[in-house]
């Protein structure tokens, strides 16, 4: 949406493994303009090769393809090495071949694992403590590696840490809708408010936090796309005080440390109801606390979180209690390309 919005031509591809292709034409309803949507897995090369050389040549990459569920990547590892590795190597090869050497990386804090101090900012040390952080840790290896190679000269790569992104679009018409039970705290907790799940788990009660459960940094999830929209005018397509090299690592985070509780009691508050929940063991590779120093973000891309945590449960549930099956029965888009 906010590519669209400030002019960009957007292609998607996806291999839909979780997600939905009605978002396609509420983005559509949203900006009044539709982007190119292509089914297809970056796991597949050849499909990856059919779609480049049937497309014009990009001019950036968004690369947000991969599995991201900490305690599924504990119990599934190879699925998370297989996926998120494979697929990113599969996708440098076709960009470096197709003469797109601009790339934005969705990299997360996971990298950081269980920091010795906080906030964090982008030079802490680099100790994932799961399967998950382990692959965007690599990726980001690999990335600064492309940067210094023979053909580095031509690359601008930008890596942006999340932290925890959650909300929806104001308008209720696009939020998040996982397949199968969701392995994060906000889609949970917004299923909890609408009925479709019985109650929250939290995982873990002795933390060395404000009230015993993991704290994190929440930021909206427009907050995030502007980051992102931001990331290629200052920083790909920008000059002036954005990039400084042909790799730069920006985290993506309000600073502000929020519990599991506090998001309870805050989701609870926009929803009208007094949401259940049962306490439970810890999570494996779960850390107790994480939240970002953001301001070579603030400086060099000119962004910074603008919406806080009350609007932030607000639109998950206009999203949710608008959509409670999520995009549901919804008619699926006819549009839709398919490379095999």
């Amino acid at each position: 949406v906010e590519l669209l919005e400030k002019g960009f031509h957007v292609t998607i591809i996806d291999n839909l493994d979780n997600s939905n292709e009605v978002a396609i034409s509420r983005v559509e309803k949203i900006t009044g303009k539709k982007p190119v949507f292509v089914k297809l897995d970056i796991c597949n090369p050849a499909a990856l090769e059919k779609f480049f050389e049937a497309s014009d040549k990009f001019d950036a990459c968004i690369h947000f393809a991969g599995l991201k569920a900490v305690g599924e990547s504990v119990k599934k590892p190879l699925r998370y090495y297989s996926n998120n590795l494979v697929g990113t190597l599969y996708l440098l090869n076709a960009m470096e071949k197709y003469g797109c050497r601009s790339i934005i990386f969705s990299s997360s804090a996971t990298v950081y694992g269980d920091p010795a101090s906080l906030p964090i900012t982008e030079d802490f040390p680099i100790q994932p403590t799961n399967p998950y952080g382990r692959t965007k840790a690599m990726i980001e290896e690999m990335l600064r590696d492309v940067a210094k190679g023979e053909t580095g000269k031509d690359w601008k790569i930008v890596i942006l840490r999340y932290f925890n992104p959650i909300g929806a679009h104001s308008s209720g018409l696009i939020g998040e809708d996982p397949l199968g039970i969701p392995n994060n705290l906000m889609p949970y907790l917004a299923q909890v408010a609408v009925g479709r799940r019985k109650e929250l788990t939290v995982f873990g009660n002795d933390y060395d936090t404000k009230d015993g459960t993991g704290v994190r940094d929440y930021i909206h999830v427009v907050d995030l796309a502007k980051g992102h929209a931001a990331a290629l005018s200052e920083g790909i397509f920008g000059g002036g005080s954005g990039m400084k090299t042909n790799c730069e690592v920006y985290n993506l985070g309000s600073g502000n440390g929020i519990s599991v509780l506090e998001m309870l009691k805050a989701m609870g508050k926009a929803s009208g109801k007094e949401l259940p929940y049962k306490m439970g063991t810890r999570r494996a590779g779960d850390v107790a606390a994480c939240y970002a120093n953001a301001t070579k973000a603030n400086t060099q891309l000119k962004w910074r979180c603008e919406l806080g945590i009350d609007r932030m449960c607000a639109d998950t549930w206009r999203w949710q209690s608008n959509n409670p099956k999520g995009y549901g029965e919804a008619a699926k888009d006819k549009s839709v390309i398919v490379f095999k």
